[in-house]
This record gives structure tokens, sequence and C-alpha cells, in this order.
């Protein structure tokens, strides 16, 4: 493709969204087990806490990276200094086993990373001639990423078993801390993006305006669902891990079969724009979380058929595509200019902190309570996804009617 019709960064942007979620999916599905009672020996209320300090960063970095980060450095030495730090803290898990320590580490990293991701995409939106065309292939980097870091510990686990293999993962660290490294000094070549004093025409507190647009039924409906969707995607990264082990699906074999989504999601992606020319936003949306429920009902009801669990992965392709990215482009088309980055800020703190807190806190005790002797009721656990995602399913269906053709939303909630 010629310069006339494509960015000249797009290539390093491409790679820096895969390095910058290489980085999240290295450490993100397998952890929960290696802190449990076969690795690390954490109790449920310490993994709790560990996870928590995602979602907290999420909603701290959210309003730091909107309202401070991107309007007083240069986005690409901000990004370095975050990987860089953040990095030496991820990668020092690696040696630690006390839950102090451990906690602390991730807080810190945490609190560096999350601001890069709205970061990661403010670079790439300054530098593409055509963002609507060419984001979609920069950001689909994210999902190759995502799918690279699952392939190393199929060899890091291939000779291991049992509490040696969950042990073992602590070569997560070693993946994720190495990847930020690496793209802390890569983002030093990243274009020079500098700071955004105006934030496109935003004033300081317009995701203070952005909330009052929740006065629109549907905006609110949209809102009251994207946190329990949220909530049920989170909590995936969660159950799925040790389900899987308790299927008989071996260690080394469990980032693979999880990958297999983001396979699919990128398939699923790329027709992405049709699907949403056939069947508009509300069918797109519903069927996304409808995938939820389907996933979830095969694991509850048919945990003998480890080809039915590896299958139903490629679902998890049309829960993000057809629910989240959907997402992210109806923010953009329902709300005016004027307060657009501030609303996509307002959803991600669903999609990134609050949904993902809330699943930690749901999902961790509940699957606590349902252990018993070493032995987890699986099939109870998962019929609450499933439930949710049906009851999220049918509150869009009924309640939702967003306009045909959206324009700027009504004089009353502007100011």
């Amino acid at each position: 493709m010629s310069d006339t019709s494509s960015s000249p960064h797009t290539k390093k942007l491409f790679l820096m969204m895969v390095l910058e979620f290489l980085i999240w999916g290295a450490w993100l599905p397998l952890i929960w087990g290696y802190m449990g009672k076969d690795g690390l020996g954490f109790t449920d209320l310490q993994i709790t806490w560990v996870g928590s300090a995602f979602a907290i960063a999420s909603i701290v970095g959210i309003f730091f990276s909107n309202q401070f980060a991107d309007r007083n450095f240069s986005a690409e030495k901000f990004l370095a200094f975050s990987h860089l730090v953040g990095g030496m803290a991820i990668l020092a898990l690696y040696w630690v086993r006390d839950f102090p320590t451990f906690f602390t580490l991730m807080l810190i990293h945490s609190l560096l990373y999350v601001p890069t991701i709205s970061v990661a995409n403010s670079i790439a939106f300054s530098n593409l001639k055509n963002a609507q065309k060419e984001f979609g292939i920069v950001r689909m980097g994210g999902t190759i990423g995502w799918i690279l870091a699952a392939w190393p510990f199929y060899f890091i686990l291939g000779t291991k078993t049992g509490t040696e293999a969950i042990l073992a993962r602590d070569s997560i660290f070693l993946v994720s801390g190495i990847a930020s490294l690496a793209l802390a000094a890569f983002c030093l070549t990243l274009p020079h993006t500098p700071p955004n004093k105006a934030a496109a025409g935003e004033s300081s507190f317009a995701w203070v305006r952005s909330v009052k647009f929740l006065a629109l039924p549907y905006l609110l409906v949209l809102f009251i669902v994207t946190f329990i969707d949220s909530t049920i995607h989170n909590g995936y990264f969660l159950m799925a891990d040790g389900f899987l082990r308790h299927v008989g699906i071996a260690d080394k074999w469990i980032m693979p079969v999880m990958s297999i989504g983001q396979v699919a999601e990128i398939v699923t992606m790329a027709i992405l724009g049709l699907v949403l020319v056939r069947l508009g936003w509300k069918t797109t949306m519903i069927l996304g979380i409808l995938g939820h429920a389907a996933r979830f009902a095969v694991f509850a009801f048919m945990p003998e058929s480890q080809i039915m669990i590896i299958l139903v992965q490629v679902l998890h392709g049309i829960c993000y595509a057809f629910f989240f990215a959907t997402l992210y482009i109806f923010i953009d088309a329902a709300f005016p200019k004027d307060v657009r980055s501030s609303a996509q800020g307002l959803f991600n703190l669903l999609v990134l902190g609050l949904g993902d807190l809330a699943a930690k806190w749901l999902f961790i005790p509940l699957q606590g309570s349902l252990t018993v002797n070493g032995v987890t009721d699986f099939k109870t656990l998962f019929l609450w996804p499933t439930g949710l995602a049906l009851g999220a399913a049918a509150l869009l269906f009924i309640a939702f009617f967003p306009p045909k053709s959206l324009g700027a939303p009504p004089e009353d909630v502007k100011h």
C-alpha cells in the first residue's frame, strides 16, 4: 500500500500493540492457579486482593491518563517510563513468594501499566492518516500479542506436571517483564507525540459532563449492561484456568487452548463492520453477550467433553468483538465530539476497572465457597455467569432502543 493511502508509522504502531498486550496476556490467565494452594499458598482473600490491584489501578489510571498524563508528557516518553518501571516490578515477582511483597509489586506494576493502554491508543490515533480505516489493523496487533504470550508456556511447562508445573508458572513474570522492558526501549523509536494540552477540545472536567449523558435511557441501559458484561468477561479469566485443569487438560496446553479465543477474535474483528451493517447495534451486542452464556453453559453442563470445551473457546471472539469493540464504535457515534474521549474513558472505567473489581470480589469468594475438600462444584459456579449473561442480554433486548440515526444528543443533556 502506498504512502498516500497508509500511514508511514503503521508497522511501528502495530508492533507497539503486540508488545503492549503481550505484557498483560503473559500473566493474567495463569496467575490464579499459581497463587493458590498448590502454588504460593495464598488464601482466597489474598488472591482477591492481588487481583484487585489491577482493577484499582484501572480506576486510578483512567483518570490519571485522561486528565494528567496525556496533557503533560510526550506520549512516547510517558509510555517508555511506565513500561521501564512497571516492567521491573512485574519481573521482580519471579523471585517473590510472600503476600505483602507480591501484592505491593503487582500494585506498582498495575498503576504504571494501566494508563499505557489508553496512551498507546492515543499515540496510534495521533499518527494514523485514516484512523477509522487503519486503527483496526493496528489494534489487531494487541490480539496477536496476547496469542504470542500463550505459546512460550507450552515449552516451559511441557516437561512438568502437577505442583511442579504450577510453581514453574513463575516464568510468566519473566516473559511479561522482559516484554515490558523491550517495549520501554522500543517506545523511544515511536513518532513524537507531544502532550495534548487541550485534550481534543475537552474541558478539565469533561468526564463529569459525559456522565450527564447517562440521563438518556438508552445510554443508561448500555452503561448497566456494560458493567454486567465486563464482570462476566473478567470472571472468565479467573475461573477458566482451574476448570481446564479439572477436566484433564494438561498445564502445558492451557494457555494455547485459551488463546483459541484470541485467534477467533482476529477473524471476528475482520467481519465486524459487515455484521454491524446487516444486524445493527442492538442485535450485534446481544449476540456478543449470548456468547458468554453459551460458553459458560457448555462448561456447566458438558464438563466431560474436552472437545466441546476446547471448541467453545472460539466464542471469545464473538464475546469481545461483537460487544466490546461494537461498544467503542457506538460511543464514538453516540456522544458529541467534545466529550467523546471522556465518554470512552467512562465506559473503560467499567471494562477495565469496576467490572474487573466486581469479578474478583464475586467469583473468587464464590468459587471458594463452592469448593469442599479440594473439589469445586463447577456446575453451580458457571450457572452464575450464565444467568448474568442471559439477564444482561434480556435487558438489552427489552430496554435498549438507540436512535436509528445517531446525531447530537438533546440540548438538555449537553450542559
